[in-house]
C-alpha cells in the first residue's frame, strides 16, 4: 500500500515538494512516520490512547528534524473541522478506519473538505464484494456462503465492523467532489496467512507478486482490502 501511494504522490505533485498531511486514525503512526522521514509535515489524528501513546513512543525515538515535522492530536476523525480549517492539506490519509464506522459518509465529506483543490485523498477499506474470500479459501463454506449478501464481517481482533464496496465508495467520492482517480487492491494472495507467520525467504518475490496483482483485474477485485485514492476537484 506504502509503494501504491507513493506512485499516486508522485504523479500528483512535483518532485521535491513538501506536502502538508493529514492521517485520520494513524494507529501507532507508521505512515505519518514513513512520510515525515521522506520530508512532508505530517499531522496524525488518532483517537485510541493505547494507539497515540505508541506513537508518540515511537516519534520520540526519531531524529529531531523528523519530529519537528509531526504533529499528534488526541480526537476522533469525525471531528477534523474542530481542529483544521477547510483545505488545509495536500494529502489525506484514512487507512483501516471506516470499518469500524457505522455512517461513513459524513466522515469522508469532512475529510474530503481537508484537502486544497487537486489534494489526494487515499481510503484503505475492507473490500465488501469479496468478503467470502477468506472463509471461502480457509474451507468454511457456511461462513463463505453467508458472507455473499452482507457487508457485516468479524475481523481478526473478533470485533464485529464493516466493510464498503468499490461501486458505493465510487459514488460517494464523486459525492463530495473527491472522485475516484485510481484504485488498489490489497492482499490479494496473502490474507489467509497466518497471525504472527515469520517473513518468507521469498519476501521480494512476493511483493512484487502482491503488488502486480493489486493493480491487475481481475485479481484486484477479489482483494481482502481496497486502496482508493479520490482527488478533490
Amino acid at each position: 500500500m506504502a509503494r501504491q501511494l507513493d506512485e499516486q504522490i508522485a504523479g500528483r505533485f512535483p518532485v521535491g515538494q513538501r506536502l502538508r498531511v493529514l492521517d485520520v486514525g494513524m494507529g501507532q503512526g507508521t505512515q505519518a512516520l514513513r512520510l515525515a522521514r521522506l520530508g512532508h509535515q505530517v499531522t496524525g489524528v488518532e483517537q485510541d490512547a493505547t494507539m497515540i501513546a505508541a506513537a508518540r513512543e515511537a516519534l520520540a525515538g526519531q531524529p529531531e528534524g523528523i519530529r519537528a515535522r509531526v504533529r499528534l492530536v488526541q480526537g476522533d476523525g469525525r471531528d477534523t473541522g474542530v481542529h483544521f480549517l477547510p483545505g488545509s492539506f495536500d494529502v489525506v490519509l484514512c487507512h483501516g478506519v471506516l470499518m469500524y464506522v457505522e455512517e461513513p459518509d459524513p466522515l469522508l465529506a469532512g475529510l474530503a473538505r481537508m484537502l486544497a483543490p487537486g489534494g489526494l485523498l487515499s481510503l484503505l477499506v475492507r473490500n465488501g464484494d469479496a468478503l467470502a474470500m477468506r472463509a471461502g479459501l480457509s474451507g468454511d463454506w457456511a461462513g463463505a456462503l453467508a458472507a455473499f449478501d452482507t457487508t457485516a464481517y468479524r475481523n481478526r481482533l473478533g470485533l464485529h465492523v464493516r466493510a464498503d464496496r468499490l461501486a458505493s465508495l465510487t459514488a460517494t467520492l464523486a459525492g463530495i467532489a473527491a472522485p475516484l482517480h485510481a484504485w488498489y487492491g490489497v492482499r490479494v494472495f496473502t490474507d489467509t496467512a497466518a497471525d504472527g507467520a515469520g517473513i518468507p525467504e521469498d519476501l521480494n518475490a512476493l511483493l512484487a507478486a502482491e503488488e502486480r496483482a493489486g493493480r491487475t483485474d481481475p485479481y484486484r477485485r477479489v482483494a481482502a482490502l481496497l486502496h482508493l485514492c479520490g482527488v478533490r476537484g
